[in-house]
């Protein structure tokens, strides 16, 4: 396997222990995707006028990402119990945001005036508070 990365014990402020993976060499080797990313007080500024707004979290959509089979080994890791690697986009790649993003911005184009996708945020926004549950 050309990619093989270590699994790293971080501390967390509550006591807690967070595994991640050490994505540095593959990070090193990529070209960083200068998707551009929406500025978030724009987006709130659009939203400015509305009479409804909602604030949704898509908390792990990054996982929601499929990759392509031919990539898969590059996100190999090694752990206690064998080599593993992702088949969904995961957390740590240098590119994960701007892909994110990328597939975000493309799949909310045509209704963009009601939901501007700030990376896995969702703010959504009606002018008019009766609108609003259906734009939802």
């Amino acid at each position: 396997m050309d990619w093989v990365s270590n699994i790293v014990p971080i501390n967390k402020k509550q006591g807690m222990i967070r595994i991640c993976i050490n994505y540095r060499d593959i990070n090193r080797a990529c070209r960083k995707d200068n998707y551009p990313t929406p500025y978030i007080d724009q987006i709130i500024d659009d939203c400015a006028n509305s009479e409804m707004f909602s604030f949704m979290d898509g908390f792990f959509s990054y996982n929601q990402i499929n990759i392509l089979p031919i990539d898969q080994p590059k996100t190999t890791f090694i752990s206690a119990w064998g080599t593993f690697s992702y088949c969904k986009l995961p957390f740590g790649l240098k590119n994960t945001r701007e892909t994110f993003q990328t597939a975000m911005s493309y799949t909310f184009h045509d209704i963009k005036h009601i939901v501007q996708p700030y990376h896995n945020d969702l703010p959504s926004h009606s002018l008019r508070r009766a609108n609003h549950l259906t734009h939802l």
